[in-house]
């Protein structure tokens, strides 16, 4: 193919962290192929990098059997919107990032049509339904990775992988100097910061929101200093989270647009499971990492996930060295009190430092959005 030439490519994000990594593939696409067109599902970061975006993925980002049929009707509508688009733009590669199950009946149907199919993060087979592998690999041409662990399971069935890097590593950089964020955000130097950070979703706000707000009274209480900042997601809503915040007497900064700048300059950090916990450890913080599902999704999960932990920073050591909470166990004084314990416990606080930066080391050094956009080329040259 020559560069010089016009390739069209559409993308399928369906959450806001896909919508970042599809975002930052796209700019260094448009590196090396300056005329190539970019279409398809997500939201704004996709937008700004000049993909032309369909439908609008903020409202379908939920996680959870409830959370999914309760929006069946607009994931239905979306999945049928972008069957129409391959059909109608007839890209050159479809890249479908995250957002499994969707991307999965949106692989078949652009394969059913002849159109290459690249997966840019693969479900977690390790963690369960392992047989998922052969299913994705009859629906696409290329899965690409972000664990080198995730590998072998491809290889052992003849799927084709390749590792791309983790995105996070590349991404998760503070504008800043810690010094010049503090001033920034008129938070108090001499003072212990603790984040905040309650997830990207809706129904995440709904259920980590109002416990993590009873931690921080709980912990405004016992110090007679503390501060609280939240770095508020791009696919939440000032109302939803005003509504939460004015019901609370926790004195909580919230910052837009800078979630690396807010998270170096916190001592400790709630947050929920998920990327923002391998961000976090890339940054070094200590945390403790909490997550609720509705009662029927987890009670599903218990029997369908295998494995030990849900933080991916402990998922990657292969041991617990964050505290994780979950469901039943995430009450304001469980969190409160971990976060008291980073906070007072000095050999407490430099151990997991210290196993954080192991986390760190294991996730390479990252060029994962130029590493998918080089694949993305060598496939339309195929």
């Amino acid at each position: 193919m020559n560069k010089s030439d016009t390739s069209k490519i559409m993308f399928s994000a369906g959450e806001s962290s896909g919508d970042q990594h599809a975002a930052n593939m796209f700019k260094e696409l448009q590196k090396q192929l300056p005329n190539i067109k970019g279409l398809g599902m997500g939201s704004s970061k996709m937008q700004q990098s000049g993909i032309d975006i369909h439908f609008d993925s903020s409202n379908i980002a939920v996680i959870g059997l409830v959370e999914v049929l309760k929006h069946y009707g607009e994931i239905r509508s979306a999945l049928k919107l972008m069957q129409k688009l391959v059909v109608s733009e007839q890209p050159d590669l479809l890249v479908c990032v995250d957002y499994k199950e969707f991307n999965l009946k949106l692989a078949r149907f652009a394969k059913q049509q002849g159109i290459k199919v690249l997966f840019y993060v693969s479900p977690q087979v390790w963690a369960w339904r392992p047989g998922r592998v052969v299913t994705y690999g009859k629906a696409i041409d290329m899965m690409a990775v972000i664990f080198p662990f995730e590998m072998a399971y491809y290889e052992a069935e003849n799927v084709p992988v390749t590792y791309v890097g983790h995105p996070s590593v590349d991404k998760v950089h503070p504008l800043h100097s810690k010094a010049e964020d503090l001033a920034s955000f008129a938070l108090d130097v001499n003072v212990k910061t603790v984040g905040i950070l309650p997830g990207s979703r809706v129904n995440e706000i709904k259920r980590m929101l109002p416990v993590m707000l009873a931690a921080a009274e709980e912990l405004q209480n016992k110090y007679s200093k503390i501060q609280f900042v939240l770095p508020q997601a791009d696919s939440i809503t000032d109302e939803l989270l005003q509504s939460y915040l004015q019901a609370s007497v926790a004195n909580v900064t919230v910052i837009k647009n800078q979630p690396y700048d807010v998270i170096q300059c916190c001592d400790a950090i709630m947050t929920t499971s998920g990327t923002a916990s391998l961000e976090i450890a890339i940054l070094q913080i200590p945390m403790v990492i909490a997550y609720r599902l509705s009662a029927i999704t987890y009670f599903f999960a218990k029997y369908l996930v295998n494995t030990k932990f849900i933080g991916l920073p402990n998922i990657i050591a292969g041991k617990g060295i964050v505290k994780e909470l979950i469901q039943h166990d995430v009450t304001a004084n469980k969190l409160a009190d971990e976060i008291d314990q980073i906070l007072q416990d000095q050999s407490y606080r430099e151990n997991i430092l210290a196993e954080l930066a192991v986390v760190k080391e294991r996730l390479g050094k990252g060029g994962g959005s130029k590493n998918m956009a080089d694949l993305a080329i060598k496939m339309l040259s195929v």
